[in-house]
């Protein structure tokens, strides 16, 4: 069984198939799910799935893309939905400087103001960041006071960054790039990465790993990166499903 530790399964293109797919995870080996919030309408969307399925947990957060929309009262929201028991984290948050959705001194005020709010609520943060390397790194050393936890989800930055971030306490997520053709530099990531600081994802439906590569995303496809990983590693399939499972639940503080 898996863990796929990062999903969107509140998007669209599940709407017509969501509830069967949801229900046959654990026939196709899947045991649980986060799923993760970008802006006000997913979060909110994740966590109704939670209080349908017993295998979905949800993380809440304002994506760098909607930091524009934010204001105190989105705090507020987020605070009372991190009060209940299936919301494991706030995310997905960071720096978005590819696409610009929102200015960046916006998206640099809210990815600090969700940072101290996952602080004050002690959940895990979970991290998006897109040719924004440096400036996320050194945001999230400036607030690491000794109890900011979290991941770099679907983690695309170099090897020498990964480990950094390893020594201030976070843990590394990889997802269907390292499955792709030329993505060396996610498998050198994969090889460094301690066991015990790897996650694994699909962020689906983006991200489609090969065989795949192309098609929806789901949760099930999680195996493809998991073997890639494994293989990189030179390790079981087996042993890096144990120790993935393992380090999710123990971030996101979910029992057994």
């Amino acid at each position: 069984m898996l863990i796929d530790s990062h999903a969107h399964l509140d998007d669209r293109r599940f709407d017509n198939d969501r509830d069967m797919l949801i229900k046959n995870l654990k026939n196709n080996g899947i045991e649980m799910v986060i799923n993760i919030g970008a802006d006000l309408q997913s979060s909110i969307a994740s966590v109704s799935l939670t209080e349908k399925y017993d295998n979905i947990y949800a993380a809440v957060g304002i994506h760098p893309h909607s930091a524009k929309e934010m204001d105190n009262s989105t705090i507020e929201i987020l605070r009372a939905f991190a009060k209940r028991a299936k919301v494991v984290a706030i995310g997905e948050i960071g720096l978005d400087f590819y696409y610009d959705n929102s200015p960046r001194d916006i998206q640099r005020k809210w990815f600090r103001e969700q940072i101290n709010l996952a602080k004050e609520v002690d959940l895990p943060v979970v991290i998006h960041t897109r040719d924004a390397a440096e400036e996320t790194f050194n945001i999230l050393k400036e607030a690491q006071d000794g109890t900011l936890r979290g991941v770099l989800h679907c983690y695309s930055g170099s090897a020498e960054m990964a480990a950094e971030y390893i020594k201030m306490g976070f843990y590394i997520s990889l997802a269907g790039p390292v499955t792709f053709k030329n993505a060396r530099v996610s498998r050198e990531v994969a090889k460094i990465v301690p066991l015990d600081k790897l996650l694994i994802e699909t962020d689906c439906p983006y991200l489609t790993p090969e065989p795949y590569r192309g098609k929806r995303n789901e949760p099930i496809f999680v195996k493809y990166v998991a073997g890639t990983i494994a293989e990189a590693k030179g390790i079981s399939f087996e042993e890096l499903a144990k120790a993935t499972n393992r380090n999710t639940r123990e971030l996101f503080r979910i029992s057994e």
